[in-house]
C-alpha cells in the first residue's frame, strides 16, 4: 500500500468501479481485494470491503461504506489528454457507462466519482495567460465536452 493513498467511499460497488477505471485508463490496475472479516452496518462477513487500485497512475482505496455518503464536485480526478481522439475516448467511456454530462469538460461516472477530461491545449492556453487564456477560456464555458479545435481556434482568435 502507497504512503499517501487517496481513499473513495462506495456504497457497495468499489470493485466494480476499480475495475472499470483500471480497464479505461492506462497506468491504472485492481490491486487487492479485502473482504470484512465480520458483520458492519452496510454489509456482511466476506463482503468485499476495500479495493486498491490505481487511476491513472495515483494510488487509491475503493471503500464500500454503504449509501451514507455521496460523492460530489469537490473532489474529482482530472485526466490530461493529448487530442480529440483521447478526449472523446475517456469522455464517452465515462458518460456512456452510466455517467452523466456536465459542464466545463467535467462528467460523472455511474457511481457519482467526477472526473475532469481536459485537453493539454486548454490548460496551455491558461498558463500563457492574457487574452489568449481569455478566449480559450470563454469558449470553454460554453462546452460540455472539451471541443480541442475549438479551443485551438480561441487561442489563435
Amino acid at each position: 500500500m502507497a504512503k499517501n493513498t487517496i481513499c473513495l467511499w462506495y456504497d457497495k460497488d468499489a470493485e466494480a468501479a476499480a475495475r472499470f477505471y483500471a480497464e479505461t485508463f492506462p497506468d491504472s490496475a485492481v490491486g487487492a481485494v479485502f473482504r470484512a472479516p465480520g458483520e458492519y452496518p452496510s454489509g456482511k462477513q466476506g463482503d468485499v470491503l476495500m479495493v486498491e487500485f490505481t487511476v491513472a497512475g495515483v494510488a487509491c482505496l475503493g471503500l464500500n461504506g454503504g449509501p451514507a455518503i455521496k460523492h460530489n464536485e469537490a473532489f474529482s480526478f482530472q485526466i490530461a489528454t493529448d487530442d480529440q481522439d483521447e478526449t472523446d475516448r475517456y469522455w464517452n467511456a465515462i458518460v456512456g457507462n452510466g455517467g452523466q454530462e456536465s459542464a466545463c469538460g467535467w462528467c460523472k461516472d455511474k457511481w457519482g466519482v467526477s472526473w475532469q477530461i481536459t485537453p493539454r491545449v486548454l490548460m496551455e492556453a491558461m498558463a500563457i495567460g492574457g487574452g489568449e487564456a481569455k478566449r480559450a477560456f470563454d469558449a470553454m464555458m460554453g462546452m460540455k465536452k472539451i471541443d480541442v479545435a475549438a479551443i485551438k481556434a480561441a487561442r489563435r482568435g
